[in-house]
C-alpha cells in the first residue's frame, strides 16, 4: 500500500513587516533647502566643468601641442635659457628635433598650468556658488517658513492667525492666500460649533433638569402609590442616564479641540482627587485601590485632566471581578513625559477588542448596555479626545488573567 504524501507545509512567516517602510538614515533625507542648494551648486559645477573642458580643448588646439615647429634651422648654433638639453653643435636635423621637443614640452607645461589654475578657481567658485545657493534657497523658501509658523500657531487653536503674505502674485502668494481662505472658513466653522455647543448645552440641560425636579417632587409625596413610586424611580434613573449622556456628548465635543489656555497641573493631585471620588463606590464593590502617585506636572486644563483620571478609575472599578478585585493608579515622569497608568483586575479582554473600547457607545461583547451603573459608553472616548487635545495619547493593553492596563502619556 502506497504511503500517502505529506501535506504541503506553509511557507515560513517573514520576520519583517512588509507594510512598514524600510528605515532610512537621517542624512539620506535632506531638507528642501539642502536639496535646492545641491541643485544650484551642482548645476554651476557642471557648467564650470564643461566650460573648463572647452577652454582646455581650444587652448590645446591653438598651441598645437605635438606638432613640428613652423621653422627649421639650417646652419649655425642655438642657445636657450629654458631648454637645457639643446645640443651646442650638430647637424640641422638633430637640432630641429631638439627644438621641437623643447617647444612641445613648454606647450604642455602651459596647458597643465592652465588646467591646475582653472581647477583651483573652479573649486573656489563652487564653494561660493554653494554658499550663495544656500542663501538664495533660504530667501526663496522664507514664505514657506512663514506659512509653516502660521500653521503651527493654528495647530494650537489660534485660528485668528493669518499669513498675509506680501509680494508678487506667484505660486507662493497663491498658496498663502488659499491657506488664509481655509483658515477663515475653519474659524467660522469652529465659532459656529462653539455656539452650537453652548446653545445645545442650555437647551438639553434645561428640560432634563425640569424632569428631574418634577420626578423628585412626586417621589417625595408619602401618599403616592407604590407602583407610582417605582415608576418614578425608574424614570428618574432614566433621566439621570440621559443627563450623563448629554454631559458626555458636550464634553466630547468641547475636548476635540486643542486647549488654548494652559496652566500647570500635577497629575498626582488629579489622580488623588479621582481616587477620592471613586473610593466609596470601590468599597461598595469590594475593590481595593492602590498605587503610588509621583509628581508629574503638565501644562493643560485641570478640569479636563481630572475627567481623564476619573473616567479611567471609574471604569476600572465598575468593570472588575466580583470579589478580591483591585485597581492600581500610578503617576510618574518617564522619558521626559508625564504618564498616568490605571491597571485593574477584571474580565478577560481580547486583544482585537481593545481598539473598539475607545469608540463612542462601544463596549465589549456581552456587556450590559442598559445598566445605569455602567455609564453611557463615552468614558474612554472622552479620555482619548482630552488626551489628544493636550498633545498626548492613550494606550490600552490586556492583562494576563483579565483586566486592562490603561496608560495616558502627556508632554510635560
Amino acid at each position: 500500500m502506497a504511503a500517502t504524501p505529506a501535506p504541503p507545509q506553509a511557507p515560513p512567516k517573514p520576520t519583517w513587516d512588509p507594510r512598514r517602510p524600510a528605515p532610512q538614515l537621517p542624512w539620506l533625507r535632506p531638507t528642501i533647502r539642502i536639496r535646492l542648494t545641491l541643485l544650484y551648486g551642482g548645476m554651476f559645477l557642471i557648467a564650470g566643468i564643461l566650460l573648463l573642458s572647452i577652454i582646455y580643448l581650444i587652448a590645446a588646439q591653438a598651441l598645437n601641442v605635438g606638432s613640428e615647429l613652423p621653422f627649421k634651422i639650417t646652419t649655425g648654433s642655438v642657445t636657450s635659457d629654458i631648454c637645457n638639453n639643446l645640443p651646442s653643435s650638430g647637424t640641422s636635423e638633430v637640432m630641429n628635433k631638439a627644438m621641437d621637443r623643447c617647444v612641445n614640452d613648454q606647450r604642455q607645461h602651459a596647458l597643465d598650468d592652465l588646467l591646475s589654475r582653472s581647477l583651483l578657481a573652479l573649486l573656489g567658485l563652487a564653494i561660493i556658488a554653494f554658499a550663495f545657493g544656500y542663501a538664495m534657497a533660504g530667501r526663496v523658501l522664507s514664505p514657506l517658513g512663514r506659512i509653516l509658523r502660521t500653521a503651527r500657531a493654528v495647530a494650537g487653536s489660534d485660528l485668528s492667525r493669518r499669513i498675509e503674505l506680501d509680494g508678487p502674485d506667484d505660486e507662493l502668494k497663491e498658496l498663502a492666500d488659499t491657506f488664509d481662505d481655509m483658515l477663515e472658513r475653519l474659524e467660522r466653522a469652529f465659532t459656529a460649533q462653539q455656539r452650537f455647543v453652548g446653545n445645545a448645552s442650555h437647551e438639553l440641560r434645561t428640560p432634563l433638569a425640569i424632569n428631574r425636579t418634577l420626578l423628585e417632587v412626586h417621589l417625595s409625596d408619602p401618599g403616592a402609590p407604590v407602583e407610582l413610586q417605582q415608576l418614578g424611580r425608574t424614570l428618574l434613573a432614566t433621566n439621570e442616564r440621559s443627563e450623563q449622556l448629554v454631559e458626555g456628548l458636550l464634553l466630547l465635543a468641547r475636548s476635540d479641540n486643542q486647549i488654548v489656555e494652559r496652566k500647570p497641573v500635577d497629575l498626582a493631585e488629579v489622580a488623588e482627587q479621582a481616587v477620592d471620588q471613586v473610593h466609596g463606590e470601590a468599597e461598595a464593590k469590594g475593590v481595593a485601590i492602590r498605587g503610588e502617585q509621583k509628581s508629574a506636572v503638565v501644562q493643560g486644563n485641570g478640569v479636563l485632566l481630572e475627567r481623564i483620571a476619573l473616567n479611567l478609575v471609574q471604569n476600572a472599578v465598575r468593570y472588575n471581578v466580583p470579589e478580591g478585585g483591585w485597581v492600581e493608579v500610578t503617576t510618574d515622569v518617564q522619558h521626559g513625559q508625564a504618564v498616568l497608568t490605571v491597571a485593574n483586575t477584571g474580565p478577560v479582554v481580547p486583544a482585537y477588542e481593545v481598539d473598539n473600547l475607545f469608540e463612542p457607545f462601544k463596549r465589549l461583547r456581552g456587556a450590559d448596555r442598559t445598566g445605569s451603573d455602567k455609564g453611557v459608553g463615552l468614558g474612554l472616548s472622552i479620555v482619548r479626545s482630552v488626551a489628544r487635545a493636550h498633545g498626548g495619547h492613550i494606550t490600552a493593553q490586556p492583562r494576563e488573567g483579565g483586566g486592562l492596563v490603561m496608560r495616558v502619556t502627556l508632554p510635560v
